[in-house]
């Protein structure tokens, strides 16, 4: 996990329950082995896991041991969406104490690189990230993380909440560089997990009209439900980019400020340049195809700004508001349940 874990391997001692955690041992190869704990350091928390979300990285992980550049070498413990209920608290920790029910932010900056001390710790070089090769996550039933990265959860958000605010920080981060307000209507390109919670992301940002676009009629469905005034079922085919264009501003009714593309294909990078406004904003969300043919002149003549987005920054405490205050409801997001057995985690 993010402080470092130790091998697998070993037994209890004194009678305490030894520590268990999720290894990916190999393609399709998912074994619960114990899992060492480093020391507690003085700025620590050592936290037992409630809560932890499947995520798309972790299955591509699962299935191919690679995702993007990023490859598994060697066993690695799986999971980083996630919250849990303090355990122990290390000496100079003063804002939580044992008992205190916390959502993890997954990522651990060096705090002294230039990205950093400017702000922008997200794209630490150095970045030690849950169960981003070759650090270990949280699927665990303990782990150890610093005590700055947990937040602690208002009395009305519950366990499975707080690890839901890992994804919804990627849509509140991608609003955040889009400028997202009440005066930008707002489009999204796919509607996935990613897609879904940036478009809860986006209506409580104020975005006065949201439209969604997929090529799946349950999606779009589902988005429907979560709040999109329009969606828009679009073909795969890079040909019809214009005929989907045409539509996609016929479902906005009006000029489309930003697009948000949370699906990184060239079809859909495509579609955005050139769906959104002059003057717009198109934000690739997340990580996309390496390489893209994109019709950057025309977008360019036009102004049309490119943003990337990667992960997210200083978002847990608006993602816990959000969920608070009833803005953002991520309960029909959580659609299944599995215990932390062998059995269930295969």
């Amino acid at each position: 996990m993010g402080k470092g874990g130790m091998s697998q391997g070993g037994s209890g001692e004194d009678g305490v329950e030894e520590n268990m955690a999720a290894w990916l041992l190999g393609i399709n190869n998912l074994k619960i082995q114990p899992f060492h704990l480093p020391p507690l350091g003085p700025h620590d928390v050592r936290i037992k896991m409630k809560a932890v979300g499947i995520c798309g990285s972790d299955v591509h992980y699962l299935k191919n041991l690679k995702l993007a550049h990023y490859v598994v070498k060697e066993p690695m413990v799986i999971g980083h969406e996630c919250a849990g209920i303090v355990a122990e608290v290390g000496a100079d920790v003063k804002h939580l104490v044992p008992g205190d029910r916390v959502a993890l932010e997954p990522g651990i900056s060096c705090w002294r690189c230039g990205q950093c001390k400017e702000g922008r710790y997200n794209l630490c070089p150095d970045m030690k990230f849950f169960a981003t090769p070759p650090i270990h996550g949280s699927l665990a039933n303990e782990v150890v993380h610093p005590a700055d990265l947990c937040f602690k959860l208002p009395e009305n958000v519950s366990l499975e909440e707080g690890a839901m605010c890992e994804p919804l920080s990627v849509g509140v981060h991608a609003c955040r560089r889009a400028n997202v307000g009440p005066e930008t209507n707002v489009l999204i390109m796919g509607a996935g997990p990613i897609g879904l919670v940036t478009l809860m992301a986006a209506r409580a940002f104020g975005a006065p009209r949201v439209v969604i676009v997929d090529v799946d009629d349950y999606r779009l469905s589902v988005a429907k439900d979560l709040g999109a005034d329009e969606v828009v079922k679009v073909s795969i085919d890079l040909q019809d980019v214009d005929q989907d264009v045409t539509q996609i501003q016929k479902a906005m009714k009006g000029e489309i400020d930003v697009t948000l593309d949370c699906a990184g294909f060239e079809k859909t990078m495509s579609t955005a340049l050139q769906a959104s406004r002059s003057g717009g904003k198109v934000c690739l969300v997340g990580m996309g195809h390496n390489e893209m043919t994109v019709p950057l002149t025309s977008a360019a003549a036009r102004e049309v700004d490119i943003v990337g987005v990667f992960r997210y920054k200083n978002t847990w405490p608006v993602c816990l508001e959000f969920i608070r205050s009833g803005k953002i409801d991520v309960k029909p997001l959580i659609t299944h349940r599995f215990g932390f057995s062998q059995k269930e985690v295969e």
